[in-house]
């Protein structure tokens, strides 16, 4: 088994390069999943799939910006007739792609303990991790009619062993790593140093990694990686310099972040020339009351409004709508 571990800082990151005329480009990530109380400990049974029905609403709705959103599906969603019918005829038709989302707790075999740590799939033991993917990937296969081609750890939870379980499963791209983030304090990864940018877990094997994107903002950004982790003791600190235009942390997702700071990011990683900006968010948003994001008719309204406005800047920056084919297709192997 080849040593290769997502959750932790490559030695020496090999970049992923495209060919001539790719440009930059956005894929949309959605984490299709079960909805749950967040404020609770995690449970195997306590969960409902009632938003479901708002994924064909989100899909048209990216069907007329002309952007085919990657669906990375976990087990409750996977085994819903309500999402495969939602999602199965715009998955054949290349208007939207199927990937894998693993939350352990919620997908058989049942053999673990329920708990945090637990939780993020890199800590099981490796047989147990693999059991639960193969079974994953194979509803995934079998209900919506398409090999998946991409992954992501439920709570970007990869570990030592994910990669290879990855590469036998098939999967040609990761976007578990969540640059800039650090979730060690409750047993998860670490990714605070991880790159920004799309780089090779095993060129050979043709399993590439990427991240979801976050930068830093404001007159101190290229000291974030530094100053950003030390702040964490004294967060109204971290608002502080955020007000002040110093130094922010903007991840591209519209769950806590507003249009004008997304834009913000979306400028930024032009200027970095990040090839693939990655923007993503959870799909129980997209039904009232699941999350603390969208708590209302009002929040719902200006979910899609931060959409609208992402897609209208992204376009005039640009960036144009891509796909994880699309993307393997442009990488240069040479």
């Amino acid at each position: 088994m080849a040593d290769l571990r997502i959750n932790e800082l490559p030695i020496t990151p090999e970049p992923v390069r495209f060919r001539a005329g790719f440009g930059q480009r956005f894929l949309v990530t959605v984490d299709a999943e079960e909805e749950f109380d967040w404020r609770e400990p995690l449970d195997r049974h306590q969960h409902r799939v009632d938003s479901v029905p708002a994924l064909r609403k989100f899909q048209q709705f990216c069907e007329g910006f002309g952007v085919a959103p990657v669906y990375l599906v976990d087990y409750p969603i996977a085994t819903s007739l309500g999402a495969i019918d939602a999602l199965r005829d715009s998955i054949a038709a290349d208007r939207a792609e199927v990937g894998v989302q693993l939350h352990p707790w919620v997908n058989p075999p049942h053999d673990e303990e329920v708990n945090e740590f637990n939780s993020y799939a890199g800590n099981l033991p490796p047989e147990l991790e693999r059991a639960k993917f193969m079974a994953l990937r194979d509803a995934i296969e079998k209900n919506f009619g398409a090999t998946p081609r991409s992954f992501r750890c439920g709570r970007y939870g990869a570990g030592p062993n994910t990669a290879q379980i990855l590469i036998d499963g098939g999967i040609t791209v990761d976007t578990s790593v969540r640059s800039g983030f650090d979730y060690s304090a409750k047993g998860g990864p670490n990714y605070r140093d991880h790159p920004w940018w799309p780089y090779w877990l095993d060129r050979e094997a043709g399993l590439l990694e990427l991240p979801l994107t976050t930068v830093y903002w404001g007159a101190l950004r290229r000291l974030g990686s530094f100053l950003y982790p030390r702040m964490w003791r004294v967060p109204q600190l971290r608002g502080a310099m955020a007000h002040a235009r110093l130094l922010d942390r903007i991840p591209l997702t519209p769950e806590g972040v507003s249009i004008k700071e997304a834009i913000r990011a979306i400028d930024v990683a032009v200027a970095m020339e990040l090839p693939v900006l990655v923007l993503s968010f959870h799909s129980p948003s997209l039904m009232v009351g699941n999350t603390p994001y969208v708590r209302d008719h009002d929040d719902l309204d200006a979910f899609y409004d931060w959409w609208r406005a992402i897609f209208a800047h992204l376009a005039l920056r640009g960036v144009v709508s891509t796909s994880i084919g699309e993307i393997m297709d442009s990488v240069a192997l040479a």
